[in-house]
């Protein structure tokens, strides 16, 4: 399949390694010299976003932003202005459920399907190709990108109609960010009642409170060790997307609001750049402690 893969970061480029060990022709825009070797291994390098998408039968993209992601569709010399009728856009970034619904529009009324399939799973999983994927669109076009889903994830859903699998992803980040924030909130507790957080940690593996997120980031917060996995700045614009779309919902979502917060003081302090499990660092300071 000769696919086009616009997006070449951190987890853009093994997603689209995967596919070219796959057999499929690749189509890149915005080659840089961290992904060169993707061109070494076959893929082809395109001048332009519009490039790709003429000599490519499916388009993925893999930005940062909403914002990115509509310059790109329908910026100069954008995806939408090398669309042919039957081509098939897939997104696969995390950005506003409500602008995907508008984005799908567009590009379905130059006869094209549109898919939104944003992912969780983070840098590890996008190596792993074991990410979990989140779909909205027509089940025609799922079907048509199954076998490209299962070449970049295990967990694959179709959610429903377009901008829903959007909507999954912006949960999932509410859970992931109030749990990171619970688990934080418990350690930092544990230490100043004075008890050891790695026991306490241990002792609540064994409970109702035993999560992945108590077993990785808890280990994390507790040896100080916050390389990203995912980036607290990265994981912030999520949670701004909850903020805004809750709303536009007329939805109160007083704990995500606040964790939103704590992530905006924790860029604001220089920690954004770090993995978000450091989101512990901000809840220190509040309390007088070290950094």
């Amino acid at each position: 399949m000769s696919i086009g893969f616009i997006g070449l970061g951190v987890m853009g480029r093994p997603m689209a390694e995967h596919l070219i060990d796959a057999g499929h022709t690749l189509h890149l825009n915005r080659v840089k010299e961290t992904s060169q070797h993707l061109v070494d291994k076959g893929a082809i390098a395109a001048a332009s976003a519009r490039v790709v998408a003429h000599a490519s039968d499916i388009v993925i993209l893999m930005l940062p932003d909403t914002s990115d992601v509509e310059a790109v569709l329908f910026g100069e010399h954008g995806v939408a202005s090398g669309l042919s009728q039957s081509k098939l856009v897939i997104d696969m970034s995390s950005i506003s459920p409500v602008a995907t619904k508008t984005f799908a529009k567009r590009i379905e009324a130059l006869g094209c399907d549109y898919l939104d399939a944003p992912v969780s799973g983070g840098e590890v999983g996008a190596k792993a190709a074991s990410l979990t994927i989140m779909v909205g669109g027509k089940e025609q076009a799922f079907e048509r990108a199954r076998s490209i889903f299962e070449k970049l994830g295990k967990n694959i859903t179709h959610v429903g109609g377009n901008g829903d699998g959007q909507t999954a992803k912006v949960a999932n980040q509410i859970i992931v960010g109030l749990t990171i924030e619970a688990v934080a909130e418990a350690l930092l507790f544990a230490r100043k009642a004075g008890a050891d957080p790695a026991k306490v940690r241990s002792a609540l593996m064994g409970g109702f409170a035993a999560s992945r997120i108590l077993e990785m980031h808890g280990e994390r917060m507790i040896n100080q060790t916050f390389e990203p996995g995912f980036r607290i700045r990265l994981h912030r614009k999520d949670m701004t997307l909850a903020v805004d779309a809750a709303r536009a919902l007329d939805l109160s979502l007083p704990n995500t609001a606040a964790t939103q917060q704590l992530m905006n003081a924790a860029v604001a302090n220089g920690d954004g750049e770090r993995d978000h499990s450091a989101l512990i660092r901000t809840l220190e300071l509040l309390a007088g402690g070290p950094r």
